[in-house]
């Protein structure tokens, strides 16, 4: 269960890294006119935006949701025994009076 919610959580954090740089900034207007506007058609004219935005916000939630399980599977984590734990430890008997202890 750790190891799947880790692989999930590092999906996430790949998929948020990519999506972020993948947007456009205020400024790309200018960089729109020499040419790398080309992702306007694909989209629509504005559908890139906010397509870009609803799965950076999606996977963001998911990076979230990941990281509090993270924690909270850390936090729960039980005891970890030793081998000589299922081992019952029989008590030492007291001599009796009278009796010498061999």
């Amino acid at each position: 269960m750790d190891t799947l919610i880790l692989v999930f959580h590092a999906l996430a954090a790949i998929g948020v890294i990519t999506l972020v740089l993948l947007q456009h900034g205020k400024g790309a207007d200018m960089g729109a006119a020499f040419g790398s506007g080309s992702a306007g058609s694909l989209f629509g004219s504005s559908g890139s935006a906010s397509f870009l935005s609803r799965t950076t916000a999606v996977l963001a939630a998911v990076f979230f949701a990941t990281s509090l399980a993270l924690t909270y599977v850390s936090s729960h984590k039980s005891a970890s025994k030793g081998v000589m734990a299922s081992v019952v430890a029989k008590p030492a008997q007291a001599p009796k009076s009278g009796e010498i202890p061999k």
